[in-house]
């Protein structure tokens, strides 16, 4: 299980260049011609539209990781009563999308399932041959939520990293001499 240790310390670290292969299956277009921007938009945009789901009325902030021969990834879908809520999605080319209509239940440490109050602002980490999850949960306020999954099919919850009010916490997708590093906004 990670273990999150935290520190009001400023950090100042080098600067460390993570390699990793490239992702062939990744649906990635050239720049269009004529087009200086620096980012630019696939021609398929929007890739989800506004009712991916019958309960859903839009989707923010997807976390998708290559997966198996394809994409899995984490959703937030905003049901049409407002709250956000998480989903686990597939596709076999990064454009083509089905998400799951029942939102995450997640394994609490005694074994039992749950669901989320609300949650959103989901991020997917690789590392170490499972997936961590972050995402904003709610506990008595918003708070950094994980979990872990290696199937997108099952995901174990652990302790929320940080209590309230905190959110949008991002997992270094390497440990630093065996630890995980998060960064977050209190």
């Amino acid at each position: 299980m990670p273990t999150v240790t935290t520190s009001t310390r400023p950090v100042h670290a080098r600067a460390t260049i993570l390699r990793a292969p490239a992702l062939p299956n990744l649906p990635w277009r050239d720049r269009p011609a004529g087009c200086d921007d620096l980012l630019w938009r696939h021609p398929a945009n929007p890739i989800l539209g506004r009712n991916p789901i019958p309960q859903g009325s839009c989707v923010y902030n997807s976390a998708v990781v290559p997966f198996r021969d394809g994409f899995a990834g984490v959703f937030r879908v905003d049901y049409k009563n407002t709250l956000p809520f998480l989903h686990v999605g597939w596709s076999g080319d990064g454009l083509d999308w089905t998400l799951e209509h029942e939102q995450i239940e997640f394994v609490q440490p005694n074994g039992t399932l749950a669901r989320l109050g609300y949650g959103y602002d989901p991020r997917v980490t690789p590392i170490d041959g499972e997936f961590i999850v972050a995402w904003c949960n709610e506990f008595r306020g918003p708070t950094i939520g994980l979990a872990r999954t290696t199937d997108f099919r099952t995901f174990h919850q652990l302790e929320n990293a940080f209590v309230p009010f905190n959110r949008n916490g991002v997992l270094f997708p390497k440990k630093i001499k065996g630890l995980y590093t998060l960064l977050h906004r209190p």
